[in-house]
């Protein structure tokens, strides 16, 4: 039998790391077996757990009490950390999806697909390959399709100020409001502002909107 694959937990909610203990507890049919090795329910807890045990696998929820799966995620690829990381969520929101996976996930299953997809998802990020079921797929490759190129206006028409430029800069990493005031020292009143800013410039009215066009007019880069 092969050796006992280390695995950290990720989500703020016990109950739900407690399932996952149990679901990962049915995965012994002798090819691989998951040792849950630490637990973790905020973006600085899961950070110091992977510095400190080094699992092969985080399996990690991206909405977390206080901050988010991208901003571990951001996090420990500064840190060059050597981690599989596995996304859960709730959210099947395209934007969801390709944050995540921008960020550096292996992989990204939604919580109510575990039970089918959970061990498949696993055994593919071990081999080092990428996990997203069709459905996921078609929605993080639809972000690039969700608005036609060619009716963009050109980007020199799009007129931003060096702050709303930084404020756009971490939006398309994903950034939340909160993380956004706090990487540049403002508070979340000024960030909403610029954003209404930049929705207005962009003539767009979602983040998702504006991230996409960001991207395609090449005001940022994903």
């Amino acid at each position: 039998m092969a050796d006992a694959i280390s695995v950290l937990l990720v989500d703020d909610n016990p109950e739900f790391r407690q399932g996952l203990r149990t679901l990962l507890g049915f995965y012994t049919d002798g090819h691989d077996t998951f040792d849950v090795v630490a637990e973790a329910a905020s973006v600085d807890q899961a950070v110091f757990m992977v510095e400190t045990y080094s699992p092969m696998i985080t399996l990690l929820d991206m909405q977390l009490a206080k901050g988010t799966g991208v901003e571990v995620l951001h996090r420990l690829k500064a840190l060059g950390a050597d981690t599989r990381v596995l996304s859960l969520s709730a959210h099947r929101e395209d934007h969801w999806i390709y944050h995540a996976m921008q960020a550096g996930a292996k992989g990204y299953v939604a919580k109510d697909k575990l039970g089918s997809q959970l061990y498949d998802a696993l055994r593919t990020v071990m081999q080092d390959e990428i996990y997203l079921d069709p459905e996921l797929a078609s929605a993080f490759f639809r972000l690039f399709h969700a608005n036609p190129g060619p009716s963009f206006q050109p980007s020199e028409e799009i007129r931003l100020t060096q702050r709303e430029q930084d404020v756009l800069h971490w939006l398309v990493q994903g950034a939340s409001n909160e993380m956004i005031a706090k990487q540049l020292y403002i508070t979340v009143a000024t960030v909403k502002a610029h954003l209404t800013a930049i929705f207005e410039k962009l003539k767009v009215r979602s983040r998702t909107q504006a991230i996409v066009k960001a991207i395609k007019l090449g005001l940022v880069q994903a």
